[in-house]
């Protein structure tokens, strides 16, 4: 560890303002890169749940030597380390869409292309209702199914995915959504993304999911700089166990949803800003920071009208009620 990083963990815990976490997150941050600013080594209430181990208080310290580049082995230590603080802060991460079956997770995925899990949320419970199997979708009429889906949005593109989708499994898997990516991904409108999803958490089968969420996060933490989903996938799939791979891509998506917006991130109110290389892209100030919180870290309802048992937010309003503010 650097003396600069050193000293700032040993003050900092004399104050007994960082705790355990930023004393973890200093060791971590061993030979990363210089940050774009100086990083804070304890947190505000906000985004951690109250629990005051988040980032965004106390006295700032600069993370790396300036002019040293992090080596591989140092980013993956602290690519694995932001997984396990993510795990503390979001023991609770879930598939943010409503679904009680593969066949409903299938849909609601192939839905939540450009809108919001919560839209889908809001759209599905009338749909299922109308249409709850493949064989029912595959003999709709293209007009009824396109004004259930409206809200969704490219709702004739949709339409056409869900009925095609719907006979392939009809006709060529029993009336069953398959588990494997293989025939997933012959299905029309079913993407890796769409595939790892369903596997991930309808069967049980590790698997990254690539979002937009997923891969601004990533690419900020300099874990990649790569663009494409497929390479994105390849690297970030080498960095952890293939065991982590599911809830990874839920902590990630959750942290971006909530803290690390696109346009303006919540830095000042962020528990993994110690060992983030970004630091200082969004808003540092504590206070305004945490104004910036999304769902149930800023006291909002969630995405889910049916939340697990865990999730510590308020359930989503039904299609119709007053919603608090979206990010995607």
């Amino acid at each position: 560890m650097g003396e600069q990083e050193s000293n700032a963990a040993r003050n900092a815990s004399q104050r007994g303002k960082s705790g355990k976490r930023a004393a973890r997150a200093g060791k971590a941050a061993e030979g990363a890169a210089p940050a774009q600013a100086a990083v804070p080594t304890s947190g505000a209430k906000g985004a951690s749940g109250g629990s005051g181990k988040g980032a965004g208080a106390g006295k700032p310290r600069q993370s790396g030597k300036p002019g040293k580049p992090e080596t591989r082995l140092a980013m993956v230590r602290r690519a694995r380390r932001i997984n396990r603080e993510l795990a503390e802060v979001y023991p609770y991460a879930h598939p943010e869409l409503d679904f009680r079956n593969p066949f409903e997770l299938l849909v609601a995925t192939v839905l939540s292309a450009q809108t919001t899990d919560l839209r889908v949320n809001q759209t599905t419970p009338a749909l299922f209702a109308k249409y709850p199997t493949p064989e029912d979708m595959a003999a709709a009429p293209p007009e009824e199914l396109e004004a259930l889906i409206r809200p969704t949005g490219f709702f004739r593109a949709k339409a056409k995915s869900l009925i095609g989708l719907s006979t392939a499994l009809r006709d060529d898997f029993g009336g069953e959504v398959p588990g494997r990516l293989k025939d997933l991904v012959s299905l029309p409108g079913v993407g890796r993304k769409t595939a790892f999803v369903v596997l991930g958490n309808a069967f049980g089968v590790p698997g990254l999911t690539v979002d937009t969420h997923f891969g601004r996060l990533v690419r900020r933490w300099k874990w990649t700089e790569q663009e494409d989903p497929e390479k994105v996938e390849a690297e970030i799939a080498a960095i952890f166990p293939k065991s982590e791979w599911t809830m990874l891509s839920h902590r990630v998506i959750f942290h971006g949803r909530r803290i690390c917006h696109s346009r303006r991130p919540a830095c000042g109110a962020c528990p993994i800003a110690p060992l983030c290389p970004s630091y200082g892209e969004g808003e540092t100030d504590p206070e305004k920071a945490e104004k910036l919180l999304k769902y149930e870290k800023g006291g909002y309802p969630g995405q889910r009208l049916n939340p697990p048992p865990d999730y510590p937010g308020k359930p989503a309003p039904a299609l119709g009620e007053p919603t608090a503010p979206e990010t995607g």
